[in-house]
């Protein structure tokens, strides 16, 4: 398994394919594997890297002094000259288009298209920041996520619809029952700290370049509505795409319908290129 340290600790990723590259970007709580069905599809044409976030899956603490998105922002770019990667195309879903977004507005030499999934660049709003740090706050206390609180946490990654005793629910919310206390007070608690209390990038969006963003998001998207992503859209002056079916984790909710849109967008990238 390739891993490469960065500000002192081992960030894992999977790296696949060969090509034109492009970056998965996860969710918050969720590890590369919640890319399967891209990677299967995009690494016969590109060279597809997925990182796993600190302290999830298999990468290590988050590094002292990570304080921001834009931390986060650094060290992934950091992986990506690690790698000797100069363009690349950027996919982030949630807090993975949270600092994809800081990593297109820093570098934006680097940036050959940016997908913009699942996600709010804005700040996050008063009531449901509050509402998320207590959550995190009797994670924190308790050092694990409690039945109630799985009960609480896993719907919300989800359309209203899903099958509750799916494999793709009932695997989400093992995988959450199963971190251990120290993972989830050094990296998991902090991390979401991070995401819930980032600033405003609204006021920058313009600089995004609108012919090679996309913004993608569920139609049934619980935390990140529809409405933020057509806010989004306009302020950049991209196109958007809903995706049928599908709410916050709209990859796996409806993935052939996601794999196309990408390898759509890859390819009109990589024309233009």
């Amino acid at each position: 398994m390739p891993f490469v340290t960065i500000d002192g600790q081992k960030l894992h990723y999977l790296d696949q394919g060969t090509g034109p590259a492009v970056v998965l970007a996860g969710s918050y709580l969720w590890d590369h594997a919640q890319w399967v069905p891209q990677m299967l599809a995009l690494s016969r044409h590109y060279r597809v890297i997925a990182p796993d976030l600190w302290g999830h899956g298999q990468s290590g603490p988050l590094p002292d002094g990570t304080t921001t998105l834009d931390d986060i922002a650094r060290q992934q770019l950091a992986l990506l000259d690690h790698l000797g990667i100069d363009r690349f195309t950027l996919a982030g879903l949630s807090v993975g288009g949270m600092w994809g977004a800081r990593l297109a507005l820093s570098a934006p030499q680097r940036i050959n298209g940016l997908v913009l999934m699942d996600t709010y660049l804005g700040s996050e709003p008063a009531p449901t920041r509050d509402y998320y740090f207590s959550l995190l706050k009797q994670i924190e206390d308790t050092g694990e996520i409690t039945p109630q609180l799985l009960d609480i946490v896993v719907p919300i990654f989800f359309r209203p619809g899903i099958d509750r005793e799916s494999v793709l629910y009932q695997e989400f919310r093992a995988s959450l029952a199963l971190l251990p206390a120290d993972r989830l007070r050094e990296s998991i608690v902090p991390m979401g700290r991070i995401t819930f209390g980032r600033d405003d990038l609204l006021p920058r969006l313009g600089e995004l370049n609108a012919r090679t963003t996309l913004v993608v998001c569920g139609d049934q998207d619980i935390p990140r509505p529809p409405a933020e992503a057509k806010e989004m859209a306009e302020l950049i002056g991209c196109p958007y795409v809903l995706v049928p079916e599908a709410g916050h984790i709209s990859n796996l909710e409806n993935a052939s319908f996601v794999t196309e849109a990408l390898l759509m967008f890859l390819s009109e990238r990589n024309r233009a290129v």
